[in-house]
Formats: structure tokens, C-alpha cells, sequence
């Protein structure tokens, strides 16, 4: 089995669709059953062996490298990537901390996605089906049905072999992404510069049959916006994650 020394989480953005609650905190220490969105991530990146975790800051960027500072004897271990000067998107952001992240493989995990497990923990099970002969990006993959405070159309389809395909524009597809991807460095080759979104290098991987997905056993809780935060407030209360 593989395995990922490193992760990147990504909490650089506005969060501007859970305004008001962005107005003054950043979204990654917006509060969830009593702890903050990112604690929640960090703590689930150490059970899966996770030794540093690299973290994007741009907006209220003192306030979340404050909050960070106190997990000083907390695994992992917290390497700051600073984007003040500019926000760079997912994709630009994991570029720019490259050299802190090696080669991997290592997880892309955002700030605002929670949840519970099925039979195995689901970082280990992506570790385990990791194959960079054949992949350059497995991505986790939330079924619809199972989704809490989610409500589009799906993301992508999966073939039996865990290839994936785009969802079509009047399509509805079962799987949402669900904010979790393992890849390493190879896939930033030939990037661009600056800020770009990583669903540029997913279709590049997608075309070459190399872009996979795992499906999640457990609940995914996406904590996109006040309404969906109250909805995993509520599931939290009844059942834990």
C-alpha cells in the first residue's frame, strides 16, 4: 500500500457562499459540533499517517495562522503556503507548494468537507488503490443518495474499473466529487503559471483514460453554506461522524 507523508489542504478562499458567517472568520475555523472545519480535516489527515500538512492562507490569513499555531504539539505537522499576494485557485495553490508537499503521493484535501466512515477509513482505502502506473489523480466520490448539504447534479460517472467521465450539461450523474484527491508531482507537469483550477489537470488526466475515482461507503458532509452547515449540525447531533 501506498503511502502519503503529505497533504495540502486548501483554505485560502472567501468562503463567500457561507456569508455572513465569512464575514469575519475564515471559512476553514467556521465552527462544526463544536470544533473548527479544519480541525476536523487535520485530525483525520493524522489518524491516515499524514505527517505534514501543508496549508493555503489568504483570506483573514493572521486569524487561521493564529488558530494553527496552537496545534504546535498536534499532529500533522503545519507548513504555512502563503497566497497573501495572490489567491491562486486549487490548482495554482497546490503548484506553488510543491516543494513543501516532495513528490508524493500525497492527499488535496479542502477545509469545508467532512465525513463518516464505512467499514475502513477512506484516506487508508485511497492509499491503498493508489497506482501511478495507471492513474496521475484518484479522486474521492460521494454517491448523491448519501450526500449531506449537497444538492446538484453529480460531478462525474465511474466505469466498473474506476475510470471517470464528466457529467454532460443536461445530465444528472451519480457521483459528486468530494473534496478529497490523492496525486502526486507528475501531475503538475507542463502546468501553468499562476492561478488555475485543478479540473484543468483532471481533464487532462481524463483524457488519457488516467483520471479515477473511489466511492465513499460512509456519508459525505460538504459545509458549503449556512444552510448545509445547519444541516450537519443536526446530522452530527443525531449521528456522529
Amino acid at each position: 500500500m501506498a503511502v502519503a507523508k503529505t497533504a495540502m489542504v486548501l483554505a485560502a478562499g472567501h468562503g463567500e457562499r457561507m456569508r455572513p458567517l465569512t464575514l469575519r472568520v475564515p471559512k476553514p475555523l467556521v465552527p462544526l459540533a463544536g470544533r473548527p472545519l479544519i480541525d476536523h480535516v487535520l485530525d483525520r489527515l493524522a489518524l491516515a499517517g499524514v505527517e505534514t500538512a501543508v496549508v493555503n492562507v489568504h483570506y483573514l490569513a493572521d486569524q487561521l495562522e493564529e488558530w494553527l499555531s496552537r496545534r504546535r504539539d498536534a499532529k500533522p505537522a503545519i507548513v504555512i503556503s502563503d497566497e497573501r499576494d495572490q489567491l491562486l485557485d486549487t490548482g495554482g495553490g497546490v503548484k506553488r507548494a510543491l516543494p513543501k508537499l516532495g513528490p508524493g503521493p500525497f492527499f488535496v484535501h479542502n477545509a469545508d468537507t467532512v465525513w463518516s466512515e464505512g467499514a475502513s477509513p477512506v484516506l487508508a482505502r485511497m492509499l491503498g488503490l493508489w497506482d501511478p502506473a495507471t492513474m496521475d489523480c484518484l479522486l474521492l466520490l460521494a454517491p448523491l443518495a448519501s450526500s449531506i448539504g449537497y444538492w446538484g447534479k453529480g460531478d462525474f460517472a465511474m466505469s466498473p474499473d474506476g475510470r471517470l467521465t464528466r457529467r454532460g450539461e443536461r445530465q444528472i450523474v451519480p457521483f459528486a466529487f468530494a473534496s478529497v484527491s490523492l496525486c502526486d508531482e507528475r501531475l503538475f507537469v507542463d502546468s501553468p503559471d499562476g492561478r488555475f483550477s485543478l479540473n484543468l489537470l483532471w481533464d487532462r488526466a481524463r483524457a488519457k483514460g488516467r483520471l479515477y475515482g473511489m466511492r465513499l461507503d460512509g456519508h459525505w458532509i460538504h459545509v458549503g453554506t449556512p444552510d448545509a452547515l445547519a444541516e450537519a449540525e443536526t446530522w452530527f447531533e443525531h449521528e456522529g461522524a
